[in-house]
């Protein structure tokens, strides 16, 4: 299921798709799961248990904001090589949420989750001063962006996510871009 609405989404997945991916039948499918939506969520609760579980462990492994953030960015990876529908159906649900509004009703608490998670990750920031509490709005902003732009526009492939995780961290550092003289 995870992988039908990854390359289809929620409105074109039809449950006869869902079955046939899991090798059942649609009437088997509706013993399980009472809707299209009741298993939409199901495998929400999954990716977010498994991807946001993991982040977690990763994060609480480390101090600091640059420890933590590489955390995230190395967990990523390993889970974008481990399977790559976890990013795939992250970045399809942001879709799905703007085009069906009982997605959105029901996957609320999910999105507060991932919020909470990066607002997390740039308090520890502050807290240790590598982040001055006066920027702590934009880079919220710009962890979000990079994190949704790692699963939005290069997670089908595998290369390019780590060059750009590799390129993320080389910036957090300082050391990707240089200053010329004017």
């Amino acid at each position: 299921a995870r992988h039908a609405f990854a390359s289809l989404g929620y409105g074109a997945a039809t449950n006869r798709d869902l079955a046939a991916q899991a090798g059942i039948t649609a009437g088997t499918l509706y013993h399980y799961f009472g809707s299209k939506l009741d298993l939409y969520v199901a495998v929400n609760d999954d990716v977010h248990d498994l991807v946001y579980g993991r982040i977690n462990e990763a994060m609480d492994a480390v101090d600091g904001f640059v420890a933590k953030w590489e955390a995230v960015l190395e967990t990523a990876s390993e889970l974008n090589r481990y399977d790559p529908t976890l990013a795939q159906f992250l970045g399809s649900s942001r879709v799905d949420m703007r085009r069906h509004p009982e997605i959105a009703a029901a996957l609320r608490a999910h999105a507060a989750r991932r919020n909470q998670l990066f607002t997390t990750l740039v308090d520890e920031g502050v807290r240790t001063g590598e982040i001055d509490p006066e920027h702590r709005g934009m880079l919220l902003e710009l962890v979000t962006t990079i994190l949704v732009g790692l699963t939005d526009a290069v997670s089908d492939d595998y290369a390019r996510h780590r060059r750009a995780i590799d390129a993320v961290k080389l910036v957090v550092r300082g050391e990707l871009l240089h200053r010329v003289p004017a």
